[in-house]
């Protein structure tokens, strides 16, 4: 029911099911031709890869990436749609408990059969009508109707639809959150992928000058040209690290832009706080998500409407009480009036008590059938208690574990990056191999590597415990 961090594949692996083979390019081409608007085509025209010139990169939140998602993500419109939907039809069944008002209009013309029989309005005779369903050869009806269904079945529709429209509430709250656990992880990964990057550019820097700082030892006759080699191997290797780590942030960013913009290259800089918001308490979290979750409410709300079911199944058994009041005009002429003063204008009342009386058990195979549909919702509702009891202790040792994994990264990072700073004086002073500063070196890039790994973890962990509580 929730959006995963992998929607990013599942969006992938829809776009790639659309074509194959050899036509997969040329398909993809049209696809995007055919969503570019003229503006866009003709400035990629100009300039395929750059963006315009003058133009600022826009500044993203967290918070104005999950509003942009909202607005262009279809599954969380479709959600949206459905829960807007879902309230008119509550207020459709709640209208249908209220008199309902017809204005009626006639005329009915009917074949006389020859004979003369006593006028309805006004003295004298008049043509008897043929078919003797019909009160005189022309007649005419303007009049207004009033009428009103009593009973249990009415009652039962609306407790059905408020149900509904709990639920499709409940269901876009489930996607909202969804969505937003989604856009957290890819934000956090863009902003990863950036800082990866950063770190491979410090790190090819660093290598390029130990490889100076070689080349100067051998110089000097202090070092073998074997280290020279080995820091020109290890400067290479940095520098096609750089390389991907280019690419994987421009994926990233790309794959965050389809969520953001019309045209994912829109260019933009991603800004986040420094410091990563602190966890919640157990007992705070334990208590949002008996209040605030959304799949509760759900599995609520669907036991809700099995129940109105029931009810209305229920409500065949007993009679409607039908009323009707009509007030109006029903006479041979199209008038208040009629010949010699006759008022043709007035009004009725019918009251209709309708009583089921036999149906070949069907009502009772309907209340039966609501039963057991009934009974599966209670499952479905305990079952959900019991999963979301499972996954806030998950979401909550993961988010534990993350925090605690971040600030033992924080300070792996410093000693590491001491360790780099220390081994760089002794290989200087002569008393490290080269093979040691190639191993500070690796160990400190690796430790920012997977300091950001740990933010993105963290973040992750924290966005899913908030899917669970409501607390974004």
């Amino acid at each position: 029911m929730l959006l995963s961090v992998g929607m990013q594949g599942k969006l992938r692996g829809n776009k790639s099911r659309q074509c194959s083979g050899f036509l997969a390019g040329a398909c993809a081409l049209s696809l995007l031709a055919a969503a570019v608007s003229p503006s866009l085509r003709s400035q990629a025209a100009d300039n395929p890869s750059e963006p315009a010139a003058g133009a600022q990169p826009k500044v993203i939140t967290l918070d104005e990436a999950i509003r942009r998602a909202e607005a262009n993500e279809p599954s969380y419109a479709a959600a949206a749609a459905g829960s807007k939907a879902s309230a008119l039809d509550r207020q459709i069944a709640r209208g249908g408990m209220l008199p309902s008002v017809v204005y009626h209009n006639q005329a009915l013309y009917t074949q006389p059969n020859g004979l003369q029989n006593q006028a309805g309005q006004g003295a004298g005779a008049q043509a008897s009508p043929r078919f003797i369903a019909n009160n005189a050869v022309r007649e005419y009806a303007s009049q207004a109707l009033i009428n009103e269904t009593l009973g249990l079945a009415g009652w039962a529709g609306v407790r059905r639809a408020d149900a509904a429209s709990a639920m499709a509430a409940a269901e876009l709250e489930v996607s909202r959150r969804g969505l937003v656990a989604a856009v957290t992880a890819l934000f956090y990964g863009s902003l990863a992928a950036d800082h990866k990057l950063a770190v491979a550019e410090r790190a090819h820097q660093e290598a390029a000058d130990f490889t100076g700082l070689t080349g100067k030892r051998e110089q000097a006759r202090e070092a073998a040209h074997a280290d020279v080699v080995k820091a020109q191997l290890d400067e290479q290797q940095r520098q096609r690290d750089m390389e991907d780590a280019k690419l994987a942030a421009e994926k990233a960013r790309l794959e965050l832009g389809v969520l953001l913009f019309p045209d994912p290259r829109t260019p933009y800089t991603l800004e986040a706080d420094k410091e990563a918001a602190p966890l919640a308490s157990r007992e705070d979290v334990e208590q949002a998500a008996a209040k605030n979750n959304p799949e509760l409410k759900s599995a609520l709300a669907a036991l809700g409407m099995s129940n109105a079911d029931v009810l209305a199944a229920r409500a065949a058994l007993l009679p409607d009480l039908g009323l009707n009041v009509t007030y109006g005009v029903d006479a041979p002429q199209f008038a208040v009036n009629g010949p010699e003063t006759v008022r043709n204008l007035g009004y009725s009342a019918s009251v209709t008590l309708d009583l089921p009386v036999w149906d070949w058990l069907s009502t009772e195979h309907k209340v039966k059938q609501s039963e057991i549909r009934r009974d599966a919702a209670k499952v479905a509702l305990s079952s959900t208690q019991r999963q979301l009891i499972a996954r806030l202790e998950e979401a909550y040792q993961e988010a534990r574990a993350a925090q605690d994994q971040l600030a033992s990264f924080d300070a792996s990072v410093a000693a590491a990056e001491e360790s780099l700073r220390l081994t760089k004086l002794r290989y200087s002073a002569g008393e490290a191999t080269v093979l040691e500063v190639v191993d500070a070196q690796n160990t400190y890039i690796t430790i920012q590597n997977a300091r950001e790994d740990g933010r993105v973890r963290y973040e992750a962990a924290l966005a899913d415990l908030q899917t669970l509580t409501g607390t974004r």
